[in-house]
């Protein structure tokens, strides 16, 4: 019943009490930013620093010039003020006080804004380009998104890698004063809008069957008119569309999972992700092919209903199952959520995020800690209890 917290990097520049109040909380685990996203972030406990603002993607590891020099995608160095060390001297301060650290890397969430491989991302029913996410139907991302796991594995000792935006973006992405949430868009329709018809997606609609061009259609004509489910808007074609969107991300799990153990044969793999054939962004769909690959799943529980709906659908698939928890909500810190949550199957804890924790988040982070940590040495003492009577 594993308990990990997230952080960045630069949470543990200028600021001594940091790894001090990482280490209070007794974390079996950090996930610690390998390469990130543009951001803009509040750090109440930080001594000099309040507002944190990120313009662009950026791996916070050395960059090697012989590895990514012939690739049109590659990551960007982070601000001179963090530094391309940052990932490794973070790493080591954990390290050295017996925290491990498994590198967070989020793959296709690409902002960078000097991006010259558009023709790389995600293009919509309507023609319109997602010009922050990467399309995984390219081989050329493929091969951006495993090196940049090998590249991580190879910068610091670590336990392991979190893979996050493991898969299609969609249409949501929190970003660049995004007004998107006016429209009141329903799942659905948000959903419809995060089929990919990229060039590369076209072609391999094509060679399974699917006509894109009758399927772009028919994703414009069902956001003008009411359905209720995806297959009310798809027709015939819904099963054969799933089955192939699912496979753009499962695709792309099973390059980067093989690509890291090829550098490790023992790395834990965590793998934040949905059921959920249409999903995309930070938890992409997923499969029992991918999922039978790695150590732990994680389900996004952000939202408490949409939480519990993400964690049932899982754990039919895998008995290693983790929920990731925002510590500035105060009810995540219920006793009860908790108890549902194992009851369901859930045997990881994964707490976001350690760097922007306020005072009142760090007293719930130490709760909620608490409460699980009891509930694990209860289980433990169980499991002890059935041996000895065995």
């Amino acid at each position: 019943m594993t308990l990990t917290g997230y952080s960045y990097p630069w949470d543990y520049l200028g600021d001594e009490s940091a790894v001090d109040r990482v280490a209070s909380l007794e974390l079996d685990v950090v996930a610690l930013a390998a390469s990130y996203h543009a951001t803009r972030l509040a750090t109440p406990l930080h001594p000099t620093r309040r507002i944190t603002e990120i313009e662009s993607s950026a791996a916070y590891f050395p960059l090697r010039d012989d590895i990514w020099e012939s690739r049109r995608l590659r990551p960007r160095a982070p601000d001179a003020w963090i530094g391309s060390h940052s990932f490794v001297d973070a790493a080591a301060r954990l390290n050295d006080r017996g925290i491990g650290v498994d590198g967070w890397i989020v793959l296709t969430h690409f902002d960078r804004r000097d991006n010259d491989a558009r023709d790389l991302t995600e293009r919509n029913a309507f023609g319109e380009v997602y010009p922050y996410g990467l399309c995984p139907s390219y081989e050329e991302v493929r091969d951006y998104c495993r090196t940049l796991v090998t590249e991580t594995l190879r910068s610091a000792p670590l336990r392991g890698v979190v893979l996050e935006a493991c898969g299609p973006m969609g249409v949501d992405h929190s970003g660049v004063h995004d007004k998107i949430d006016l429209a009141q868009w329903s799942l659905l329709e948000r959903q419809l809008l995060s089929l990919c018809f990229c060039h590369a997606c076209a072609g391999d609609m094509r060679d399974v069957g699917i006509d894109p061009e009758e399927l772009a259609r028919t994703v414009r004509q069902a956001l003008a008119r009411s359905v209720s489910t995806m297959e009310d808007a798809l027709g015939d074609m819904c099963a054969a569309v799933a089955a192939f969107r699912s496979s753009r991300s499962t695709n792309l799990q099973l390059d980067v999972i093989e690509a890291a153990r090829q550098v490790n044969g023992e790395v834990n793999v965590t793998l934040h992700a949905s059921a959920i054939p249409w999903a995309t962004g930070s938890f992409a769909a997923t499969t029992v092919d991918a999922l039978a690959l790695v150590n732990s799943v994680v389900a996004n529980c952000w939202d408490g209903s949409r939480g519990e709906h993400e964690i049932a659908g899982l754990a039919q698939m895998t008995n290693t199952l983790g929920a990731y928890l925002r510590l500035d909500h105060e009810s995540s810190a219920s006793e009860r959520i908790l108890s549902d949550y194992a009851e369901a199957g859930v045997r990881e804890l994964h707490l976001y995020h350690l760097g922007l924790l306020s005072a009142t988040s760090l007293d719930t982070a130490q709760r909620l800690v608490s409460i699980w940590r009891r509930r694990r040495d209860a289980r433990l003492d169980q499991i002890e209890e059935s041996l000895s009577d065995g």
